[in-house]
């Protein structure tokens, strides 16, 4: 893909911190706490036959839900070129694709788009062009599982500036498209004894009529 960056923090997490970044998140348990999260996140869903990640990393998230929906097309977008080819090794049939998720145009819908540690990294400045690009590419569902904030707030992250905000992503695609809708919301504690998440809160939105 094209080293032509909009933003610095897409090279960031494109070279080598990114490869470190895949490296510490790695385990069976990893995939075990997914598998809680998203038959919570599911719940109230109904039936998907289709879904979109945007940044799935080496696609922990997209492991477990290949085993919730084991007849479902998954897609992840993904900008690390190495984290892409850990992706296929653990789910070979998704359609991966190496892209800039501030780059990427969506060719067909899918049930289910969403973000889960993600959006926390896009630069501000971006994040409203990446909330037309989910609402696009998706039929029915968008997912934010990201971290919150009331008001927006940026805070260092493992000694880097610029590299972590936090606001209110669910809202902000609320505010922008109309006819998006609340259908369900949580919180995943990284304190759980049994599936311990990052301190998220996680949005499930529907599409209206």
């Amino acid at each position: 893909m094209s080293a032509n960056y909009k933003t610095e923090q897409e090279r960031f997490w494109a070279g080598e911190f990114g490869k470190g970044y895949q490296e510490r998140n790695m385990g069976k348990s990893w995939v075990a706490a997914n598998l809680a999260f998203f038959s919570e996140v599911l719940r109230t869903a109904g039936r998907i036959t289709s879904l979109t990640e945007l940044g799935p990393n080496i696609g922990l998230n997209l492991m477990a839900l290949r085993q919730l929906l084991p007849e479902a097309r998954l897609t992840g977008v993904e900008i690390s070129e190495s984290a892409i080819k850990k992706l296929l090794e653990n789910v070979p049939d998704v359609d991966a694709i190496n892209a800039s998720i501030l780059e990427w145009e969506s060719n067909e819908k899918s049930d289910l788009v969403f973000t889960k540690g993600v959006l926390i990294h896009i630069n501000p400045d971006a994040l409203s062009g990446l909330y037309q690009t989910m609402y696009d590419a998706s039929s029915r569902f968008i997912m934010v599982a990201e971290y919150y904030s009331p008001e927006p707030v940026a805070l260092p992250y493992r000694g880097h500036e610029d590299r972590l905000f936090k606001r209110d992503f669910a809202g902000e695609l609320l505010d922008k498209f109309p006819d998006l809708s609340g259908r369900d919301y949580g919180f995943a504690w990284r304190r759980d004894p049994l599936f311990p998440q990052g301190d998220l809160n996680w949005f499930l939105l529907e599409k209206g009529a």
